[in-house]
């Protein structure tokens, strides 16, 4: 249970005008009962010591910390320096430590992961309430999908035991490579955050669970691009937005690996790319041209087959000289 909790000293009645050490030796009168129960305070009990308080939350004696299952404490400060978004914080992030985090119920279902939608907020403050992405990364077992080690080619193990684990996939291993594609799409969101690309805001990492930017349209979740069906204008400034957005990607030394109309959302005028744990080095993969080719080649099929003249390796070519 938390308290909101006001505390105000009771004023001292003792005379100002008087020297310091008849102050500190003259004995000060305790309060009367009565005075004590019109301050609300029990019998004898000094009412200096009473304060008044109001739950915030209902008790439930079933579940951790007192709260029901589909709710719980932040965890913005629990986490490491590290596990939390790059600064300067938008103004929505809520971080203040009295704030609860609720489960909303599931946005998505995915191959490998599912995002829920999460609210948390500082409970009677209507200023500090945001709604969250909350992707959670299946274990190994429940995937319905495994991604091609073509992907990681080029990327170094932190620590070798659990290198050794994944590729003989013990339990360890499956456990450590959910944990390496959470940790990979993180560490993507932060980098192209700053960066300037459009991806939404990644707020925390604990575990295998990313909180993130929940990107909307009047509080609604905003559709894939592959579901809406712009025209004239609005169609070539969606193309326009991708080419940048692969063109900063590029600049990075960086493609998607699997951008196409079904990983970008479309929040009215404004595109933001998503899923990006299996972001690929274009110079250390060897692989690395033949996924920017892909990226290329889906993308600019969607906008042609939609009327906009675009050449997938025009845009190749001019990602690759942004690359190097």
């Amino acid at each position: 249970m938390s308290f909101d909790v006001s505390y105000t000293p009771r004023q001292s009645t003792a005379p100002t005008d008087r020297p310091f050490s008849s102050l500190t030796s003259a004995p000060t009168s305790e309060p009367s009962a009565a005075s004590a129960r019109e301050q609300g305070a029990p019998d004898g009990l000094d009412p200096r010591f009473v304060f008044d308080f109001r739950p915030l939350d209902d008790p439930d004696p079933d579940a951790p910390s007192g709260l029901s299952d589909a709710r719980r404490w932040s965890t913005y400060w629990d986490v490491e320096r590290l596990c939390r978004g790059p600064e300067p914080l938008p103004d929505w992030v809520v971080t203040d430590r009295a704030a609860v985090d609720t489960d909303l119920g599931v946005l998505k279902t995915g191959k490998e992961a599912d995002v829920f939608l999460l609210e948390r907020g500082v409970p009677g403050d209507a200023g500090q309430q945001v709604v969250l992405a909350a992707k959670r990364y299946r274990g190994e077992e429940h995937r319905t999908f495994h991604r091609s080690t073509s992907y990681t080619e080029g990327r170094r193990g932190r620590n070798s035991r659990d290198s050794r684990a994944v590729v003989k996939k013990t339990a360890h291993g499956r456990a450590v490579a959910a944990g390496q594609w959470a940790w990979a799409e993180w560490e993507a969101l932060k980098r192209f955050w700053s960066a300037g690309v459009p991806v939404p805001y990644p707020v925390q990492i604990d575990g295998t669970e990313i909180l993130m930017e929940f990107v909307h349209v009047d509080g609604e979740a905003a559709p894939r691009l592959a579901q809406t069906r712009p025209r004239g204008a609005l169609l070539a400034s969606y193309f326009e937005q991708i080419r940048e957005a692969m063109g900063a990607l590029a600049r990075h030394g960086v493609a998607h690996g699997d951008l196409s109309a079904y990983n970008i959302l479309a929040a009215g005028e404004r595109l933001v790319i998503i899923d990006l744990p299996q972001a690929v080095d274009i110079v250390a993969n060897p692989q690395g041209m033949d996924f920017l080719m892909r990226d290329c080649h889906n993308v600019c099929s969607w906008f042609a087959a939609r009327g906009l003249d675009v050449d997938e390796h025009e845009l190749f070519g001019e990602l690759l000289a942004a690359a190097f």
